[in-house]
């Protein structure tokens, strides 16, 4: 699939599920807790891709701040412990898309602690020209805050960048910021992708020269 990328000029990857093959084992973690606290069927599908301050804010601000650390902290453990494997073909799209000339960063709800951990065991600390995390924004995805601080951050138009994203917050979050986006569907049916995008993909398997 040739996606004529070439008249853009940035390429940013959303991280879990786009570039770490991790949103089963987030499944599981938010499986549990959604269990303990009762939070109704399929929990972590519905905060796919939001920040943990937004899941928090929506879903537990009638606990006592004690319990609300004790669940970050519970996260904050099982992250340090987390496999982070590569979703297929993203480790060469990488190095293509930085070989090719283009500007290239991260964008993802995770925190910067959580962020140092993955690039160093997936040997990415230096593979990217800009890195924005939970940290860096107020306002996580849906909102373009997060894709938009990263256009600035390279000195790029809005509309020269392609958003690669596996959620939906994620692909509403590109849209409104004006960029070009494409669904990975590693982690939701591409038909319910479809619905948000017009470019879906299995994986960067399916990329072609560009």
């Amino acid at each position: 699939m040739n996606l004529h990328l070439r008249r853009f000029t940035a390429i940013l990857f959303d991280f879990d599920g786009v570039i770490a093959d991790t949103e089963p084992q987030y499944d599981l973690f938010f499986g549990r807790l959604a269990e303990e606290y009762q939070l109704g069927k399929n929990f972590a599908g519905r905060i796919k891709g939001i920040t943990l301050a937004t899941v928090m804010e929506k879903h537990f601000y009638n606990y006592p701040p004690a319990e609300q650390t004790k669940i970050t902290e519970s996260l904050r453990r099982y992250e340090r412990e987390m496999t982070y494997t590569f979703i297929p073909g993203a480790r060469e799209a990488i190095a293509r898309f930085r070989a090719g000339g283009y500007k290239i960063a991260v964008v993802t709800s995770s925190p910067n602690e959580k962020m140092a951990i993955a690039l160093q065991k997936m040997q990415l600390e230096n593979a990217f020209d800009a890195l924005i995390t939970a940290d860096k924004i107020t306002r996580g995805k849906p909102d373009p805050m997060c894709y938009l601080l990263a256009a600035s951050a390279l000195c790029v138009p809005p509309q020269e960048c392609v958003v690669f994203e596996d959620s939906i917050a994620g692909i509403t979050a590109g849209i409104t910021a004006g960029m070009k986006v494409i669904a990975l569907a590693t982690t939701l049916p591409a038909d319910t992708l479809a619905q948000y995008t017009d470019t879906v993909i299995p994986d960067f398997l399916a990329l072609g020269e560009e």
